[in-house]
């Protein structure tokens, strides 16, 4: 005996059935829950007490910069093009470890840029930021 409908039984049924869904979550979040304190494989000791130690700060890192005219200025201090490099193994001289950070103007020659690029390689300064702005 066949049931019949007065609806057309051709219609694809389109809505979503996330019951699997939920039941796959659930799963998961309770292996995660059981896991996760199984992923600590730490050894539990008992550390000694000693007195409170300070790290040295980091050195302030010198800040190039190039102003539209394509003057190059070292921490607010002014230097010709050719005299640069000098200054900066000097600074590299004292400090090994020199960070140095390069702004410039947007509309300076990349000529210019590029050479006062050029000048911190050849003083052996290897920690190089440019400085950009957000938009």
């Amino acid at each position: 005996m066949a049931f019949s409908s007065n609806t057309d039984g051709d219609e694809v049924l389109s809505e979503i059935n996330i019951t699997p869904l939920v039941d796959v979550m659930l799963v998961l979040l309770v292996a995660f829950i059981v896991t996760a304190p199984l992923l600590n494989n730490a050894v539990h000791v008992n550390l000694p007490k000693t007195a409170a130690t300070h790290p040295p700060e980091p050195a302030k890192p010198v800040t190039v910069s190039v102003n539209a005219e394509g003057k190059v200025y070292v921490d607010k201090t002014e230097y010709p093009l050719t005299g640069l490099e000098l200054e900066l193994k000097s600074l590299h001289d004292a400090n090994p470890d020199l960070t140095l950070h390069l702004s410039s103007d947007e509309s300076v020659n990349y000529g210019t840029v590029a050479k006062v690029m050029a000048s911190i390689e050849r003083a052996g300064i290897t920690k190089l930021a440019v400085l950009t702005q957000a938009d």
